[in-house]
């Protein structure tokens, strides 16, 4: 697709649960529109293959395994965001950068030099970016590394049994994954976040009809609203906070209706599907994108 606007050079964008369908479609269009964008994954081989075909597409980035319920993970792609960002604005100011710094750090810099052919390729060394970061946020403390944008799209269905014989665990994952962990990496990316910022809760139209096979996922989704208005209040006005709630999209994650022959022959399968969509019609990636 050929995007001309770059509005979003400079800019940089975290979207979990971004290496397939609604997430990847995400990540695409902040990457044509300039910004340097993190994806991540539970599975390394996913992030691979996704962080490849989006290069090929002239896109910065750079991905991390990151399931959203491990606390690690998480602080690990926000970290991930943030150490992109120092190396950048150290390649890119290097010259400003020597005139404020020991011959210590400059002895660390000049053995960086050749990472800037790495970095335009997406790698980079993690044992020099450390000191990179150190030494640069002495010499220049407004440049220390920041996000822009933060896409919390990752959830989870695991069952389709109704909301009064679902197990503890399967609400616990629910939960954990749909609307707690949308929380917890806001908490890690929050003090990163600067004036102008903005973030995207993704909910789902479950969220306003939690039909049958949909319905604690769509009470999960529900809880999205709120919590939007609620953060909204709370981090406003210096970044906006947002919600999607897109209608039915076959993605690979919607495959437990459209590859479950015992829900599609319930009596109710065409009413779901009704109220799931939002022109009485599925959804598709590029209408996404191309939003």
């Amino acid at each position: 697709m050929d995007v001309k606007c770059r509005r979003l050079e400079g800019k940089v964008a975290v979207v979990t649960a971004s290496t397939q369908g609604i997430g990847l479609a995400i990540a695409e269009r902040l990457g044509l529109e300039g910004a340097a964008v993190v994806i991540s994954s539970r599975k390394q081989k996913n992030v691979d293959e996704a962080v490849e075909g989006l290069r090929a597409k002239g896109i910065t980035v750079v991905g991390a395994v990151c399931h959203v319920s491990n606390a690690e993970q998480r602080k690990h792609l926000v970290d991930t965001a943030v150490k992109i960002r120092y190396l950048g604005d150290a390649i890119l100011n290097r010259s400003a950068l020597y005139s404020g710094i020991s011959a210590r750090a400059r002895c660390w810099f000049a053995r960086l030099l050749p990472v800037k052919l790495e970095l335009d390729s997406g790698r980079f060394h993690c044992n020099c970016l450390k000191h990179v970061q150190v030494y640069f946020s002495e010499a220049n403390p407004q440049n220390f590394g920041h996000i822009d944008i933060v896409v919390s799209n990752a959830a989870a269905n695991p069952s389709v049994d109704s909301i009064l014989e679902m197990k503890e665990s399967v609400l616990d994952k629910l939960w954990d994954i749909n609307v707690k962990a949308s929380i917890l990496l806001l908490q890690d990316a929050a003090p990163h976040l600067r004036k102008g910022s903005s973030v995207i809760l993704i909910s789902s139209i479950a969220g306003y009809n939690p039909d049958a096979a949909l319905t604690m996922y769509g009470v999960t989704k529900t809880a999205l609203f709120g919590l939007t208005k609620a953060l909204a209040t709370e981090m406003g006005p210096n970044t906006r906070v947002n919600c999607i709630a897109p209608g039915f999209v076959p993605t690979r994650f919607a495959g437990f209706l459209t590859t479950n022959e015992t829900i599609q022959l319930l009596p109710i399968w065409d009413n779901i599907m009704t109220n799931i969509t939002v022109e009485k019609r599925e959804g598709t990636i590029f209408t996404l994108h191309m939003e």
